[in-house]
């Protein structure tokens, strides 16, 4: 144990237990004297994504649209691996405000425990109905693989591929880690397709 650290804990301890004097007391005042105190005393959270029902119907994607997404011919992503993608002309400052999770989010499709085969069908199915409804930005949750045989993320490297070949996918970027981090996108779509 080193007694110097442990003498500067102990002072700080005693500073914080001390009274104190009158002057203090009117120097701290005259700090405060047009302070008022806050009306609301909590945060603005920002509100939770609405999800887009998306219902799996084989039915709803045709079996071209299906056969025209190519697979990933090499899968070497990371979990931790930080995605991104962005279409010729988009703006410099509109990618700056996709990575910063900046445009709200319209809609979530989560993909946890999906094969690949089922996440390429409702991947097509959410971005139809986001389309549909003109929506701008949306959230995919891929997951980062955690539970995959040799902890290898099998769906990212797949969204990302099939995101990047899809017209209306403008641009997409990981999401900040209180949206999913490395195991979710931010996708901005282009509401003319």
């Amino acid at each position: 144990m080193d007694p110097e650290r442990n003498g500067k804990n102990s002072r700080q301890r005693a500073g914080r237990n001390r009274e104190v004097s009158a002057d203090e007391r009117d120097l701290f005042r005259q700090a405060l004297a047009g302070v008022r105190p806050l009306q609301v005393d909590t945060v603005p959270l920002r509100p939770l994504a609405p999800r887009v029902p998306v219902r799996p119907s084989h039915a709803s994607v045709s079996d071209n649209a299906l056969a025209s997404l190519r697979d990933p011919s090499v899968n070497e992503l990371d979990h931790t691996d930080h995605l991104s993608f962005k279409r010729v002309g988009l703006r410099p400052t509109d990618m700056r405000k996709l990575k910063r999770g900046q445009f709200p989010c319209q809609g979530e499709l989560d993909l946890h425990g999906r094969t690949a085969t089922e996440a390429k069908s409702l991947l097509l199915d959410f971005l139809r109905v986001c389309r549909d409804r003109g929506l701008r930005c949306v959230r995919i949750v891929h997951g980062k693989g955690y539970r995959s045989p040799n902890q290898q993320a099998v769906l990212k490297p797949n969204i990302a591929h099939w995101l990047a070949q899809r017209e209306e996918v403008v641009a997409y970027t990981s999401a900040l880690p209180m949206d999913g981090g490395t195991g979710a996108l931010y996708v901005l779509l282009n509401r003319l397709y």
